[in-house]
C-alpha cells in the first residue's frame, strides 16, 4: 500500500484521465486506488472505499465463488497478461445489485503484485439487450400476424414474419422473407383494399384495409391489414410494419348475421323489440310495419300503449314483470293491436325478455289471428252459404225435371202434330187421282212439304245446340248487301203470315253494304219474325226496324201480340224453356237460345222489352267491324 502510494498522484492523474472506471486491488484484495468514476458507479467516495476490502462491492451470495475465482487467478496471473473481459454483478452502498464489464490487468510495482480493474456498468445495455428480448418475444407471442419490410430496398421485401404470422398463413420464415407481402393475394389483386393499401404505402401514410388473402394451401381468409410506415431521425422511411388480423370468423359470423337479420326483417309475421323500462320500440321487422302501417321511423317514435288497443300501460308491465325477474320465462297473451289508421286487428303475443349490455329489452313475436277468431263465424257463413246453395240446386233441379219433362212433351207435340199431317195427306193423296181432283191433291202435297220442312227445322235447331255446345260452329264474316238479306228473310216470313197481318219493312236500307256473317243474321232475325207472327193475333202489325253506325248496328223486331209474362221473362233465353202463355201454340223454346249464343259469339247481344198482352220488343246489336277475322 505504501509502495503504491509513492506514484499516486501519477495514478491519480492518469486515472481521472479515462472515461472507464478504474479499481486497483492489491495481492490481499483490498482497494489500493480508484477513481472517482468507478467510486460513483457504487455509490462511494474515494476515501471511503481506498483501503477497504474489494468483497465490499461484491454481493454475497457471489463472495465464495469470487474468493475461488481469486486464489485461481494468482495461480496463473504470469501466465496471463491480461484477463478478457467478464460479466459480473456489483453492488452499490445501498445494497443494489447491478450487472458489470470487468476487464483484469495485473502489473508489479517493487516487487509488489496488482490487478487494475476496468470496471463499465452495463445496466443501460442490459435493460436493452432484455427489452429487446422481451420485444421480441411479445412479437412472437402477440395473436396478430406481424410483418415487417425493408422500405429502402426495391420491391419492399419482407425481413421479418413474426411466429403468428406464420401460423396464419402457412408459410414458413424462409418461404416469406425477402417477397413482397402481395404474393398473399395470389391473383386476387383487383380489391379496393388492395389499392387504398398501395396508394397508401407510395404516399408514406398509415392504413387499415380488409382484404382477401390465401394460404400456402390455397385456403381465403379475411384479413385485417394494419400498416405503419417507420421513419429515421432524418424523416426518411426505412421500414413498414405490417399487423394483420385474421377477420374470417368475424366476416362469417357477420354474414351469418346478416342473413337471420333478413330473416327477422323479412318475415310476415310482426316481430316487435322495445325497451323493457320505457316501452319504446327500438326495432320492429317489414312484417309488423305491413301490418300496422307504420314506417320503422314513426314506429321508433310511439310505446307499445300506442298499439296495444285493450291493455293499459300498468296492466302490461304486471305482464312483463315475470319475465324481467326469469330471462328463460316466456309469456304468451291475446289482444287487438291498433294500426296507424285506426283499425284494429286480434293478435297473439309471444313475449320473452333477451338483454343488450345493461339494457333489458323485450321481444315480442306477433300473430295475427283474424282468421282464427272468425273461424267458427265463418264456419257458420259458410254452413249458411252451402245450404242456399243445396236449396237452390234442389230449386234448379226441379226446374230442370220440370224442363226435361215440358221438353218431351214439346218434342212429343212437336212431332207429333206434324206426322200425323203428313201420314194423313200422304194418305189422302192416293185417293185424289182424277184430273178434277188435281187441286186437293196438290193441296196435300204441300202440307206433306211443309210438315217435313218443319222437322227438318227442328232437327237443324238441335244440330246447331250440338255444335254451339261442343264449340264447333264456323263463322264466315263477309261484305253482303242488307236489303238481300231483309228481302229473303222478309218473303219467307210472309208465307206464314195470318189473315190481316203485315210486315211492315225498314227504310233507307237499299244502298247498305254491311261487313258481319250472312247467315248468322238471316237465322235470327228469321226466328225473331216467325216467333212475332206465331205469337201475334190476325189483324196485327210488325215492325221491323234497323240503326246502323260507324260501329254498329241494331235490328228491331216489334210486335203486338200477346207478349212474355213478367215471371218468365228471367228465363226467356234459357234453352227448351217455353212461357206458360204459350204452352199449347207449337214451339220448342230453341230458338231464341241459339240467336243469343250466335249473336253473343260475333261480339254482340240480344236483349228484349215485353208486356204481357201488349206485345214485345227484340233488339239485336252487332259489331261492324272490317278488320275482324274469320272464325
Amino acid at each position: 500500500m505504501h509502495v503504491f502510494d509513492k506514484n499516486i498522484n501519477i495514478f491519480h492523474l492518469l486515472s481521472e484521465a479515462i472515461s472507464e472506471g478504474i479499481i486497483v486491488v492489491s495481492q490481499d484484495q483490498l482497494i489500493v486506488s480508484i477513481n472517482k468514476k468507478a467510486a460513483r458507479l457504487f455509490d462511494y467516495s474515494n476515501n471511503e472505499l481506498l483501503g477497504r476490502p474489494l468483497s465490499l462491492l461484491i454481493p454475497d451470495k457471489y463472495k465464495n465463488a469470487h474468493k475461488e475465482h481469486v486464489i485461481e487467478y494468482y495461480k496463473h496471473v504470469r501466465k496471463e497478461a491480461m484477463a478478457g473481459g467478464r460479466c459480473v454483478r456489483g453492488q452499490r452502498k445501498s445494497g443494489e445489485e447491478f450487472p458489470l464489464n470487468v476487464r483484469f490487468n495485473p502489473f508489479s510495482i517493487y516487487k509488489k503484485t496488482y490487478v487494475l480493474a476496468l470496471v463499465h456498468d452495463l445496466s443501460a445495455r442490459k435493460e436493452i439487450e432484455e427489452n429487446l428480448i422481451v420485444k421480441g418475444e411479445a412479437l412472437d407471442a402477440t395473436q396478430n400476424g406481424v410483418v415487417i419490410s425493408d422500405a429502402l430496398k426495391e420491391d419492399h421485401p419482407i425481413i421479418y414474419v413474426n411466429k403468428a404470422f406464420r401460423k396464419l398463413t402457412g408459410y414458413s420464415e424462409s418461404e416469406a422473407l425477402n417477397r413482397n407481402c402481395r404474393f398473399l393475394q395470389k391473383d386476387d389483386n383487383d380489391q379496393r383494399g388492395v389499392k387504398i393499401m398501395h396508394k397508401a404505402i407510395r404516399a408514406g401514410k398509415k392504413c387499415r384495409v380488409q382484404v382477401r388473402n390465401y394460404k400456402k394451401d390455397g385456403t381465403l381468409f379475411w384479413n385485417e391489414v394494419s400498416i405503419t410506415p417507420i421513419r429515421n431521425r432524418e424523416g426518411k422511411i426505412t421500414h413498414f410494419i405490417g399487423i394483420q388480423n385474421d377477420l374470417t370468423n368475424r366476416v362469417k359470423a357477420e354474414e351469418e348475421i346478416r342473413h337471420f337479420l333478413n330473416i327477422f326483417d323479412e318475415s310476415l309475421n310482426e316481430i316487435y323489440v322495445f325497451d323493457a323500462i320505457t316501452l319504446m320500440f327500438s326495432h320492429v321487422n317489414y312484417g309488423a310495419q305491413k301490418n300496422t302501417g307504420y314506417t320503422i321511423r314513426e314506429i321508433k317514435r310511439i310505446t307499445t300503449k300506442e298499439l296495444l288497443a285493450d291493455i293499459s300501460e300498468k296492466k302490461f308491465r304486471n305482464l312483463i314483470d315475470p319475465i324481467q325477474l326469469n330471462s328463460n320465462k316466456k309469456i304468451q297473451i291475446e289482444t287487438e293491436i291498433r294500426r296507424k289508421d285506426g283499425s284494429k286487428y286480434p293478435v297473439e303475443v309471444h313475449l320473452q325478455s333477451s338483454s343488450l349490455g345493461n339494457r333489458k329489452l323485450i321481444v315480442a313475436i306477433v300473430l295475427d289471428i283474424s282468421e282464427r277468431k272468425n273461424y267458427t263465424q265463418k264456419l257458420e257463413k259458410t254452413v249458411a252459404l252451402r245450404t242456399q246453395e243445396l236449396k237452390e240446386a234442389l230449386v234448379k233441379e226441379k226446374e230442370l225435371n220440370n224442363l226435361k219433362t215440358k221438353f218431351l212433351s214439346l218434342v212429343s207435340h212437336e212431332f207429333k202434330t206434324p206426322l200425323s199431317t203428313i201420314l194423313t195427306s200422304a194418305t189422302l193423296v192416293g185417293k185424289y187421282t182424277t184430273t178434277e181432283q188435281q187441286d186437293i191433291r196438290f193441296k196435300h202435297l204441300k202440307s206433306i212439304k211443309t210438315g217435313v220442312h218443319h222437322l227438318t227445322g227442328i232437327l237443324n235447331d238441335f244440330l246447331s245446340i250440338e255444335r254451339l255446345e261442343k264449340g264447333k260452329e264456323v263463322y264466315r264474316l263477309n261484305d253482303f248487301s242488307l236489303s238481300k238479306v231483309v228481302n229473303e228473310v222478309i218473303y219467307n216470313a210472309n208465307m206464314l203470315l195470318k189473315t190481316g197481318q203485315k210486315i211492315n219493312y225498314p227504310l233507307n236500307i237499299e244502298d247498305l253494304t254491311i261487313h258481319q256473317d250472312e247467315k248468322i243474321i238471316s237465322l235470327a232475325l228469321t226466328n225473331l219474325l216467325h216467333n212475332a207472327i206465331k205469337y201475334s193475333p190476325e189483324e196485327t202489325e210488325i215492325d221491323l226496324e234497323i240503326e246502323i253506325n260507324e260501329d254498329n248496328i241494331r235490328f228491331h223486331v216489334i210486335d203486338k201480340g200477346i207478349g212474355i209474362p213478367k215471371e218468365d221473362q228471367k228465363h226467356i233465353f234459357n234453352l227448351y224453356f217455353r212461357a206458360d202463355n204459350v204452352l199449347l201454340t207449337q214451339g220448342t223454346g230453341i230458338g231464341l237460345n241459339i240467336v243469343k249464343s250466335h249473336v253473343e259469339n260475333l261480339g254482340g247481344n240480344i236483349s228484349f222489352k215485353s208486356v204481357e198482352n201488349k206485345g214485345s220488343k227484340f233488339t239485336i246489336e252487332l259489331p261492324l267491324d272490317d278488320n275482324r277475322e274469320e272464325y
